[in-house]
């Protein structure tokens, strides 16, 4: 494509890519992203999938097991608090009319 004069390029500072703007127009009329360093090749596919997948199945088995422990901490905190109230003596709630 050819360059006109009112068509200036700019690169971005943030992902390097090359923008091409006509000041006439004041708009982007070209873009350009430079080659990714860490792109995956294909060959990699297998691996990546089966990375992905482990990941996956960790997630999934610490989830379990907090649901599993959730019951049981809840129960325990429920009991103390149980305790608790049939310790502490009760006692008339204090309101706002009373103070006055």
């Amino acid at each position: 494509m050819a360059k006109l004069k009112s068509e200036i390029e700019v690169g971005c500072p943030c992902c390097g890519s090359s923008l091409i703007i006509d000041t006439n127009l004041g708009r982007i009329i070209s873009h350009e992203e430079p080659e990714r360093i860490d792109k995956p090749q294909l060959n990699e596919a297998q691996k990546i999938l089966a990375e992905e997948a482990v990941r996956r199945e960790e997630l999934f088995n610490q989830s379990v097991q907090a649901e599993k422990t959730r019951g049981d901490a809840l129960s325990k905190r429920f009991e103390e608090a149980l305790q608790e109230a049939q310790n502490k003596p009760a006692t008339k709630p204090m309101r706002d009319f009373d103070l006055d």
